[in-house]
């Protein structure tokens, strides 16, 4: 009977010795289990990554970079945003939860550079390590900022629309969403841009709001406002869309000059056509690869570098069909 004990109690010693379900092992007294290197014992990691929006086709290859790296990295992707990138409040609730799911890191496109700022410093204070991609924040808590170098693709956008105008003439911006970075960031590039042209004048910067029917009415109200009006710069894909639909309607297109950023199937079909002459292209498949691949190189105790570019490329009629352009716009293909 005492050899009986004697077992049971060796077994006993060696199952509290043993690591816990899931292969994370239990935390000594005194120990937080919630820390940096908490993820970096586990077989998979658990990473958020929050677009500033879900209709956008921009954001669905942002999601297939992300998912791709998280099949490469062993990580669950929870994805999970606003419907509108307008929508500050629901993104910082969405922000909210991850931390109290303790998720293993949160990459994010904010919103607003401002207003995301405390809810992401709280997540750090959690142990929960922050990578921001396109839309940063005014803070330098996150560990990297991946993203397009959005002033060098607007000032690009400037010189090509100079270039369409031939240098001189009268042009609008439309930029999509008042105190998000990477509109701020586009506006500023593409009117430094365009004042290295003396013979050229902005007359007109109105907003989309990232709606297609915003983007559409305020590219209305220019060309009454300014029927002169030789190009337009519409920073994002609503914005866009917008002004393509009102040059179609007033039979304009072709005629006002249209260059814009991102590459959605509309957009490319836009250029196709001849409403749009130029797209400013991002990558936004690497920037949900290099996001999520940063927060586990992060976890795993490797550098990150403080900024990665994920470049910028001007695409026309003329080189649309050239391999390179292609995979740049088809990158699952």
């Amino acid at each position: 009977m005492k050899r009986t004990f004697a077992i049971a109690a060796v077994l006993a010693i060696l199952a509290g010795c043993a690591p816990k379900t899931g292969g994370e092992p239990a935390a000594p007294a005194g120990v937080q289990t919630r820390s940096p290197s908490r993820a970096a014992q586990k077989k998979q990691y658990e990473i958020a990554v929050l677009p500033k929006g879900l209709v956008h086709q921009f954001w669905l290859t942002v999601k297939a970079g992300a998912l791709a790296a998280g099949e490469e990295f062993h990580a669950e992707i929870l994805w999970k945003g606003p419907e509108k990138e307008t929508e500050v409040a629901k993104q910082i609730g969405i922000v909210e939860d991850m931390i109290t799911r303790e998720v293993d890191a949160i990459v994010m496109a904010a919103c607003d550079e401002n207003a995301l700022v405390g809810v992401l410093e709280k997540a750090d204070r959690a142990g929960i390590p922050v990578v921001t991609i396109d839309s940063g924040v005014t803070s330098d808590t996150p560990i990297t900022f991946v993203a397009t170098d959005n002033i060098k693709g607007a000032n690009l956008a400037a010189r090509e629309l100079a270039r369409l105008i031939g240098e001189e003439g009268e042009v609008a911006l439309i930029p999509f969403v008042r105190g998000a970075a990477t509109s701020e960031m586009r506006e500023k590039g593409f009117i430094e841009g365009i004042q290295e042209y003396p013979n050229i004048k902005l007359v007109a910067k109105q907003y989309s709001q990232s709606l297609v029917a915003t983007g559409m009415a305020v590219t209305e109200d220019i060309m009454t406002a300014n029927p002169g009006l030789d190009g337009i710069f519409a920073a994002n894909e609503s914005g866009a869309m917008g002004a393509a639909q009102a040059l179609n309607v007033a039979g304009k297109a072709g005629a006002i000059k249209l260059v814009a950023f991102d590459a959605s199937d509309e957009e490319i079909a836009a250029l196709e056509n001849g409403t749009i002459q130029a797209l400013i292209v991002q990558n936004p498949f690497k920037m949900g690869y290099e996001g999520v691949k940063a927060a586990v190189d992060h976890l795993e105790g490797r550098p990150v570098e403080k900024r990665i570019d994920t470049g910028v490329t001007v695409v026309t009629r003329e080189n649309l069909e050239t391999p390179e352009i292609q995979k740049l716009l088809h990158p699952l293909k």
